[in-house]
Formats: C-alpha cells, structure tokens, sequence
C-alpha cells in the first residue's frame, strides 16, 4: 500500500476547453518533446480544442498512445488511428506502439481511468510492475471489455513515469473519482495505486482533473 500523497493537484469541473487551455500552459512554450496520451472518449474533445485554440508548434512533438488495440489503424477501435486523424494534419509525429519500439523520457504522460483502476491497457489481472523491465508489453486483458474485446499492447509503469509530469482526465465519473481517492489513500493496490506510488518515489507532479 502506498501512503497519501503530497504532490496531486486536483482541478474540479474543467470543461474540454479548461483542460485545452491547461495542456497548451504545459506543452506552448516548447519547440520539441514527446508526450504519451490515452485512447477512449474523453480525450478527444479536448485534443480538438487544443488544435483549434493553437499555440502549439506540433512539428517538433512526437505523440506516443498510452496503448492500443490490436487491430489495424482504420479500425474505429484504432487510438492510433484516432490519435492520427487529428494531430498529424496538425504537424506532430504519430509513434505507433510495438514491441520492439522505444520510447523516449515524455514531456507529458496524459493518462485516463478505468472504474477498475486500470491504466493504459494494464488491467488489474496483468499485475504491472513498477519495475518491468520493458517499456512496451502485449498482453490480454481479462476480462475483455465487451466494448472493446481486443488484445492490447501498452506502455508499462516505468514507460509511463519517465516523465516530467502527469495529468489524469477522469471525466466527471464519481466512480472513477472513488477509486482514485483511495488509490491516493493507500486503501487499494490496483494499477493506479501502483503508478501513483512509483510517480511519487520520482518526485513526479500530478494533476488531476476530476
């Protein structure tokens, strides 16, 4: 179990644009890094907005997914893909994962939440590591999510945490909140738990909007 943390901002009620606006603070005054971002719903809207309120030079910026579906990048299950369609018009450098990939320290690793605490595609039955020593790992989640019923290959714990910052988007779901809170308690030891322990140990802020 880890203890309570310290170094977790949380932001409530930010609309996509709030959130928009944070990310370009963060990334603007760059001109090169890498950062990783998840798949899923909530992400998008946002990345749309940061596209449209500019001020990000992309053509420096490599953009890494969290994790991915194993399907081909023209399947609508594709984070890829999806990652693609919006950013490389816009000038940045799409990573696609694979095993033998790898990835570089980020700027910023952007992470979602599953309601069983799961991050990126490391789900409570892939028991992650915060000391595996690969950066990249396929594996199957069990169960299947039946929206998305597809083997996954992910960054893992250590991959995640090379980074100068964290910034979680839970999307306005209590139940998603709940288990975050006691993850940052120490009341479980589920992958966010063990993520927010080893960002801890690294001395690596988080933000959260909740």
């Amino acid at each position: 179990m880890i203890a309570p943390m310290a170094n977790i901002t949380i932001i409530e009620s930010a609309d996509p644009r709030a959130v928009a606006d944070w990310l370009a603070g963060r990334l603007g005054g760059a001109r090169a890094g890498a950062i990783t971002i998840p798949g899923g719903s909530t992400p998008f809207p946002i990345l749309a907005a940061l596209i449209d309120r500019g001020g990000i030079d992309w053509a420096g910026w490599q953009v890494w997914p969290n994790d991915d579906r194993i399907v081909p990048e023209d399947h609508e299950a594709s984070n890829t893909g999806k990652i693609r369609a919006l950013l490389e018009p816009a000038g940045a450098a799409i990573m696609p994962l694979a095993e033998d990939a790898t990835p570089p320290a980020f700027t910023l690793t952007w992470l979602g939440m599953g309601p069983d605490g799961h991050i990126a595609s490391l789900f409570p039955n892939t028991d992650p590591k915060v000391d595996d020593p690969v950066a990249i790992r396929r594996l199957t989640p069990d169960p299947l999510p039946a929206h998305a019923p597809f083997d996954r290959i992910t960054l893992t714990i250590p991959a995640l945490c090379d980074t100068q910052a964290l910034v979680f988007t839970l999307g306005g779901a209590a139940d998603k909140r709940a288990v975050f809170e006691a993850a940052m308690r120490g009341a479980n030891d589920l992958p966010i738990a063990r993520l927010l322990g080893e960002a801890r140990r690294r001395g690596i802020p988080v933000t959260v909007f909740a």
